[in-house]
């Protein structure tokens, strides 16, 4: 279950929108998670991955932090869905610190994240 398809990305700007309205968040340092019980999922989770262009004006250092977060939540997303029995979620995750970090760095900060996230659910 390693995988991150399209149907576990959250592409409807419509729903991300609402996402940002009435979304529950907290931060992690370096991310802010926010997140919003979901009802019309197929999966347990759809996620979608931001780095502001304000902090990081180069779109190949953009890139290169979505890529290592994307890898680093499809590795560590397993106790999340787990703790999701018959609940769906839709999963904001902004990348807000001032510079680029190592990927092993990204990796101890998601999991942190994504146990946090599955204690806040599971209140």
């Amino acid at each position: 279950m390693q995988t991150f398809s399209k149907a576990e990305r959250l592409c409807s700007s419509i729903l991300i929108e609402n996402l940002f309205k009435s979304g529950i968040s907290f931060h992690t340092q370096p991310f802010k998670f926010v997140w919003l019980e979901a009802s019309e999922n197929v999966v347990p989770v759809k996620t979608v991955i931001s780095v502001p262009k304000r902090l990081f004006k180069k779109a190949v250092d953009r890139n290169r932090l979505k890529r290592m977060i994307r890898e680093a939540y499809r590795k560590n997303k397993t106790p999340l869905y787990d703790s999701l029995i018959d609940r769906k979620i839709h999963l904001m995750i902004i990348f807000t610190g001032k510079s680029i970090i190592e990927y092993k760095n990204i990796e101890e900060k998601i999991i942190e994240g994504l146990q946090r996230l599955v204690k806040e659910i599971n209140k």
